[in-house]
């Protein structure tokens, strides 16, 4: 079985969106519509303790992608006809795609330890 996991932000990757996310994450961050994004980084840089649990998770030899709903939508779009909402984290089996974290239950999150907390209840199996 596959050791890939798919993160997969609520935002696109083109440059408008880009500067809109960041604007609307330094202006109003509590109606920011990427769970993922808002736990994982900061305005500027990426969440220090979510870097360290990341590359804890390489060292276990899991494959991270990342993606905006854009660009996962373009790559997965023939090989998986399911239909997500985002922001999602997905594992990619031989077959499928299985939902890890639902946005449901990461719009739920409000630290970057119950993301870690739960990513790596996954990955301990």
């Amino acid at each position: 079985m596959s050791k890939k996991i798919l993160f997969i932000y609520n935002a696109n990757s083109d440059a408008g969106s880009k500067m809109l996310d960041f604007a609307h994450k330094i202006i109003n961050p509590a109606t920011y519509n990427c769970a993922l994004c808002s736990l994982t980084f900061g305005s500027f840089t990426e969440n220090k303790q979510w870097k360290t649990f990341r590359e804890s998770l390489l060292a276990k030899d899991y494959e991270l992608e990342f993606f905006h709903k854009d660009e996962f939508q373009e790559k997965y779009k023939s090989k998986f006809g399911h239909k997500f909402t985002f922001p999602i984290i997905l594992m990619e089996t031989d077959h499928d795609l299985e939902v890890l974290l639902s946005s449901e239950k990461l719009n739920a999150m409000e630290t970057v330890e119950e993301l870690i907390g739960e990513v790596g209840s996954f990955s301990d199996q």
